[in-house]
Parts: structure tokens; sequence; C-alpha cells
């Protein structure tokens, strides 16, 4: 076997949940191969291709190293691909959020009484 579909090997490589998500994402225009825009998921996909998609809200670049006939553990999988994507640091506002810790319901509770009173006045 020296080429797959595209749609199979996204979710074997488990880039996305489900095939027809893989379809889903083709056929909406967020995947590329080589830079090319693919819109079948029947594309077959050749050792070498770059492949760039926008797949469950997260861009990810990706080299095709081999393909699979079935889909296996998520070890397996990340022998699939080499992971090409740029590492983007994370801007001053989520690193942030990411350090405070998150409001209780009591928290939360009297946060809404405060709303509540500063929209009356």
């Amino acid at each position: 076997m020296s080429e797959q579909r595209l749609d199979k090997w996204l979710w074997c490589a488990r880039l996305t949940k489900t095939r027809s998500g893989a379809a889903r994402a083709i056929a909406e225009g967020k995947v590329r191969i080589n830079g090319e825009r693919v819109l079948k998921p029947s594309r077959l996909l050749h050792e070498g291709d770059v492949v760039t998609a926008t797949a469950s809200g997260r861009l990810f670049v990706v080299r095709v190293l081999t393909w699979t006939a079935r889909r296996g553990p998520a070890s397996m999988a990340r022998t699939l691909y080499k992971d090409l994507t740029p590492r983007v640091a994370p801007s001053p506002e989520r690193q942030l959020a990411a350090k405070a810790p998150r409001p209780t319901k009591r928290d939360r509770r009297r946060l809404d009484a405060l709303r509540a009173e500063n929209t009356k006045a």
C-alpha cells in the first residue's frame, strides 16, 4: 500500500475524532496538502506530503511518514507523522487566566449578587 485516503489517514493518525469529522473538515476547505486546498475526502495521500489543517479548533501541520490499515492506539498513531506545527507563545492574558484559581459556586453567587446591585443603581 503506497497511498491512503486523506479522511481515513486523518482519523487513523488521531488528528480528528471521527472519520466523518475528517471528511467534513476536508469538504469545508480546512485541509491542505502541500499548500493546495483539498475538497475531496477521497484524495490520496502519499509519503512525504505535508498536511495543514484546522480541525477541532486547533491548527496542525504534519509530514506524512507512513500509514496504517487500521486505527490503533495513540502511541502508534504518533508514528504515522512528524509534527511540524509551529509553537506559539501563550498571550499574557492566557498566562494570567491559567494561574488564576477557578471561582467556586459560592464566589460566582457573590459576583452575580454584586452585578445585580450595580445594574439596579
